[in-house]
Order: C-alpha cells, then sequence, then structure tokens
C-alpha cells in the first residue's frame, strides 16, 4: 500500500488552491477529482481582494488580472428601456471603490470560475502537480497514524495510505459523509434558482443586465457579462413549484416570459444547473486525520460573492499548517488551530451571505465593505495569536497583516511577505539575533498601518499576524512554538 502525506479530494479552486501551496513546500500530495475534467461553468464569478491576494502570492495574480475585468455596472430594464445603471459599491451602499494604502487589490474582481480553476491548474502543473481526473474516492478507514483511502479510476481500486485526507469535494462531499461530520442547516424549500451559460447577442455594453417587463425586480431574467467572451451568465430565481427543463429552449421561453423582449438572441447553452439554496455547516472541520474546505464544510447563498473565497481562504489557512505537520511531529497540534481559526469565519459567513439574500436590492444603511471583501477575517482569538503589550494599537495579532510602502522603497507584500515563509518586521533599533529561514526586515521609521516603533511584529505564511512583542526573547519562543524555528 503506497503512503502519501496529503490526499486532497476535489480540484475545484478550494482543493487547486491547497495543492499549489502545498506543491511550492515541497510536501507529497495527490489530488484527485471525480469528473473527467475541470469545472466549465462561470459559477463563482467573483473574487474578494482577499482572495486576490492570495492568488498573488501564489504567483497567479497577472494571470487572474489578465483574464478578468472589474466588476461592471447593474443595469435595470423595464422591456429594452432602461430604468438605472449603479456600481457594485451603490448597490451594495459601500463607498466608490479607490486605490487603498494598505491593500495592493482593492477591487472585487469578475472572472469565470472555469478560468480561475484553469489558471490555478495551470500554476499546479508549473510546481510539478498534476489532477488525477476520473478519479473518485469510494472508501475512507481512519487507522492509528493515518487514513486509508481507496480511490476508483476506470474501475480500477487503489487502497492508499494518507497521513491526511482534506475534503474539498463540495456541498455534497463524500468526504464529509464518510468520515462521520454533521451537516446541520436549512434548506430553502421556497425557491430555486437556474444558472447557466449561454451565448448572447442584442445586448448593449458591459452589465449585469436585469432584464423585466416592467421594472419588477422579483420576476427578473439575468445576463451577466464574463471578460473576453461572447458567453453570459444567466441567472434567473423562481418559485419551488416552477422546474424548467435544462434546455436551450427552456432558458429562451424565459427570458421572452420574464422580458417581454424578442430582440436577444441566446444560443450555445455550455452549462446549467438548477439549485436550492442551503444554509449549513459541519460543527467542526477536523475528526481524526480528516479535514474539511470549501463547499464540503460549509454551504450558503451566493450573494455577496463569499463561497469561492472562504474556500480559498480556508484552504491558505490548512496549507502551511499541513507542511508544518509533515516536518515534524510538533507541527501537528498546528492543525487544530485550522478548526479553531477557519469554523467561527464560516459561522459569520454563513449569516452575511443569508441577511444579504433577505435584502435582495435593498442592503442595509450601515453595511461595511470590509463584510464582503474579507480584508478584516482576524483570528484574534486564536491560540496561535501572540501579543504581551500593555498598550495595543489599531493592529492586533491575529489581523490580515497590511501593505504599506517602505521607507527604504517596495512595499510590505512584495519585498516581506510573498512566498512560503515567516517573516519578521523589526521595527527601531531592538537587537535581533539571526532566525535562520525566517526573514527578516529591519524598519526604522514607523509604518502607520503597523502602529509600532520599536518592537517585532511577526507575519505568519498565510499573511497574518502571528505575533507582537518588543522582546526579541518572546518572538524567539513563539517561532520556535509554530515550529518556524528548531528547538
Amino acid at each position: 500500500m503506497k503512503r502519501i502525506g496529503v490526499l486532497i479530494v476535489g480540484a475545484g479552486p478550494t482543493g487547486l488552491t491547497l495543492a499549489c501551496d502545498l506543491a511550492r513546500r515541497g510536501v507529497a500530495f495527490r489530488i484527485v477529482e471525480k469528473a473527467p475534467q475541470l469545472f466549465i461553468g462561470s459559477r463563482a464569478k467573483g473574487l474578494q481582494p482577499r482572495t486576490l491576494e492570495v492568488f498573488d502570492d501564489l504567483g497567479v495574480i497577472d494571470a487572474v488580472k489578465g483574464g478578468g475585468a472589474p466588476f461592471p455596472p447593474f443595469r435595470l430594464y423595464s422591456g429594452r428601456e432602461i430604468v438605472w445603471e449603479r456600481s457594485l459599491e451603490e448597490m451594495l451602499r459601500l463607498p466608490p471603490a479607490a486605490p487603498r494604502r494598505d491593500a495592493p487589490h482593492p477591487r472585487t474582481w469578475l472572472i469565470p470560475q472555469w478560468r480561475t480553476d484553469a489558471i490555478l491548474h495551470d500554476r499546479l502543473v508549473a510546481l510539478g502537480g498534476h489532477v488525477e481526473t476520473s478519479t473518485a474516492l469510494e472508501g475512507l478507514v481512519q487507522e492509528d497514524g493515518g487514513v486509508v483511502a481507496t480511490i476508483v479510476r476506470d474501475g480500477v481500486a487503489e487502497t492508499i495510505l494518507a497521513d491526511w485526507v482534506v475534503g474539498a469535494d463540495g456541498g455534497r462531499s463524500f468526504v464529509r459523509k464518510a468520515a462521520g461530520f454533521t451537516f446541520e442547516g436549512e434548506t430553502n424549500t421556497e425557491e430555486h434558482t437556474l444558472i447557466g451559460d449561454v451565448r448572447v447577442k442584442g445586448l448593449q455594453g458591459e452589465a449585469c443586465h436585469i432584464l423585466t417587463k416592467a421594472g419588477d425586480v422579483a420576476s427578473r431574467f439575468s445576463l451577466w457579462n464574463l471578460p473576453q467572451s461572447e458567453h453570459y451568465q444567466l441567472v434567473v430565481t423562481m418559485a419551488a413549484g416552477d422546474t424548467p427543463e435544462l434546455t436551450l429552449g427552456s432558458v429562451r421561453a424565459l427570458l421572452a416570459e420574464r422580458s417581454g423582449r424578442t430582440d436577444i438572441e441566446l444560443d450555445d447553452l455550455r452549462w446549467i444547473s438548477l439549485y436550492r439554496i442551503n444554509v449549513r455547516m459541519v460543527d467542526r472541520l477536523r475528526i481524526g486525520r480528516v479535514l474539511l474546505a470549501g463547499d464540503a464544510a460549509h454551504v450558503h447563498s451566493s450573494a455577496g460573492g463569499q463561497g469561492l473565497n472562504t474556500g480559498v481562504q480556508d484552504a491558505y489557512n490548512l496549507g502551511w499548517k499541513l507542511a508544518a505537520a509533515s516536518q515534524s511531529p510538533r507541527g501537528e497540534a498546528l492543525i487544530d488551530t485550522y478548526d479553531e481559526e477557519r469554523l467561527p469565519v464560516a459561522a459569520h459567513v454563513l449569516g452575511l451571505t443569508s441577511k444579504l439574500h433577505r435584502a435582495g436590492f435593498q442592503p442595509p444603511p450601515s453595511w461595511s465593505a470590509s463584510s464582503i471583501d474579507q480584508l478584516d477575517i482576524s483570528y484574534r482569538s486564536s491560540s496561535l495569536a501572540f501579543d504581551d503589550r500593555t498598550c495595543a494599537s489599531r493592529l492586533a495579532a491575529g489581523d490580515r497583516a497590511p501593505d504599506a510602502v517602505l521607507p527604504g522603497g517596495g512595499r510590505v507584500f512584495d519585498v516581506l511577505l510573498r512566498g512560503p515563509h515567516f517573516s519578521v518586521l523589526a521595527f527601531g533599533e531592538r537587537p535581533l539575533a539571526s532566525l535562520g529561514a525566517v526573514r527578516v526586515e529591519r524598519i526604522r521609521e514607523p509604518l502607520e498601518p503597523y502602529g509600532v516603533s520599536e518592537g517585532f511584529v511577526v507575519v505568519r505564511p498565510d499573511g497574518h499576524v502571528g505575533a507582537i512583542s518588543s522582546s526579541a526573547v518572546a518572538i524567539r519562543d513563539y517561532l520556535e512554538r509554530v515550529g518556524a524555528l528548531p528547538v
């Protein structure tokens, strides 16, 4: 029986992100996908600013930027007449998108999921990995020191022993069911949503075209422009009792019924799906040596564009911890912090997206951009957050490390944080002994987002602040505890 460090089940954005992170860290893994190819639909098309930072670190930001575009405006029609046109920020009652000193990618980015998946896959191949398609996990048994997994390809079964199994296999996760995770929540039984990709002629301008007969958004037919494509994403929400056929003819009939227009031509329906909104999550992310990430662990409304992004953040949080566990038995303790840090985030996202879904086109007046862009996700309550200051600044251990311009030129993200390592920002003149592979940047002038004039800030490999202290001894102790330095 072959042994492998990590078996990743599912090659969507979550699984591919984790695979890329493990590959660049030299962790032995396999990634299997039961489908014969990567996903072909545009489904999760919005990348939030924090996800763009992750993709920047993984080396795919240029491809992502080149394959997408800023979100176009929303345009409501009554028949052929345009009733209004609003930006994404206006729709969500957010301030206009503008450059930020602390964030290199401040805007939500529109890119079809199939293209995101392809970019991540290309990066994985460049890192020496590959996806085993048409390969299904059909058995999972936990034993002392590993997980016995049975995978099947072309009717041929193979049994492997994995140190860890990560289920990134979606809302109907086999891994979740086989390992015995609960998945509590509810299903929206009042409505379901038709979504697909179709070629469109007859619409002018790049927009989310909200087509209606008389301006009633409750009976809309939406067509989203997709960058660099003749295809649009169609989205139609309908009562649970309405069950259309998943055919081009049915989609054309729905368009005519809801918009009253005959000048818009639809053809080449390349992907279509009908789904109900489930709001569910597990009560833990780890059972033994089996872990869950992405939709396998939490599902919710697509409102607010959080799903893919939350899965990517799961993978990014988990990757460096699995690498530490593969290098030292002490690193296994870090795996427990995955559940500790990410489960509260999942619960928050479920509440956020449910609130947005109920609000529809009228989000709450008190809305905050940080609720959407995921830049304010913090692990302040984590056992990995160490801060011994008596007078705290705005930035605390557990927060995302902000970007900033360094006094000597360059930016924190570019000079210091990009890569799979721990980093230390050493502010002022306090001495700090060599920290081996940990990257250290001496900063003799205050950086406004950090609020530290004398002392040290440890940044974890996932870009979150691990520790803040004025003591070099405390910083070394912390780095030893998290496996960044040998004991």
